[in-house]
C-alpha cells in the first residue's frame, strides 16, 4: 500500500552537492544516482527542504587544517572526536554547489550548515557540538510539519544524523532508502542501521511512494 503523504510531512534533501558526487573533492560512490530518485520524489510534497554544507577555507573538519594528519583519520577537537576529510563544499565555490540536475525549484528553505569554522555540521538540526541549533525545528514547525522523510547523501553522516535528530526534536523520521548513498567508513553503515532502529527511524523505498 503507498505511503499516504499529508501537508503535514516535508522531504528533506541532505547536501545533494558537486563535491559528493562524481568527480567532487568527497564523492560519494554513485552519489549521482539519487538525483532523478530525489526529483520525482520532490514532486509529491508540500514542503521541501534542502541542505547546503557550506564551510569556510581552512574549516575544523578538514585534514589539510591539522598538519601531519591524513584525510578520514580521527582527531579530537573540544567536542569530542571529528572524522578528517579532504576539503570540500567551500563557500561560494562550485564544489559546493548543488548537483546541476537536482531540481531545487520545490524548495521552501535552503538550509547551510557548517559554516562556523570551529564546529563541524552533519546534522540539519544542530551541529557537532550537540548544542548549536540550526533553527529548522522551529521551521518545520511553522510550517506544520510533523513528520520529515529524508534522502541524499551520505546515508552514513549527514543523513544519519538528521535523521537521528528529527526523532529527537520530535518528528516522525523516515529515510527513503535508495535516495541515499553511503560513504562506508569504519562500519558506519552498520552502525547508522543500528542507530535507526534503536531511536526508531524507520526505512522506506521510493517505489513505497
Amino acid at each position: 500500500m503507498p505511503v499516504k503523504l499529508t501537508d503535514r510531512d516535508a522531504l528533506l534533501i541532505i547536501d545533494v552537492q558537486n563535491d559528493f558526487c562524481r568527480g567532487g573533492a568527497l564523492p560519494v560512490a554513485h552519489g549521482d544516482e539519487v538525483v532523478p530518485v530525489i526529483n520525482q520524489l520532490a514532486r509529491l510534497f508540500r514542503h521541501v527542504v534542502l541542505t547546503q554544507d557550506w564551510h569556510p577555507r581552512g574549516h575544523l573538519s578538514f585534514a589539510s587544517s591539522h598538519p601531519g594528519s591524513d584525510a578520514f583519520s580521527q582527531t579530537h577537537v573540544a567536542y569530542g572526536e571529528q572524522t578528517l576529510w579532504p576539503d570540500h563544499c567551500i563557500q561560494g565555490s562550485e564544489g559546493a554547489a548543488f548537483h546541476k540536475d537536482l531540481d531545487t525549484m520545490r524548495a521552501r528553505l535552503v538550509l547551510r550548515k557548517g559554516f562556523r569554522r570551529e564546529i563541524d555540521s552533519y546534522s540539519a538540526f544542530q551541529e557537532n557540538d550537540r548544542t548549536t541549533k540550526t533553527g529548522l525545528a522551529g521551521n518545520l514547525r511553522e510550517f506544520g510539519v510533523e513528520r520529515v522523510f529524508v534522502a541524499g547523501l551520505a546515508y552514513d553522516y549527514c543523513v544519519r544524523y538528521s535523521a537521528v535528530d528529527a526523532r529527537a526534536a520530535g518528528f516522525g523520521a523516515i529515510v527513503i532508502a535508495d535516495a541515499c548513498r553511503a560513504i562506508g567508513l569504519n562500519g558506519s553503515v552498520e552502525a547508522t542501521r543500528s542507530e535507526f532502529s534503536s531511536c526508531g527511524v524507520e526505512e522506506l523505498s521510493s517505489n513505497e511512494f
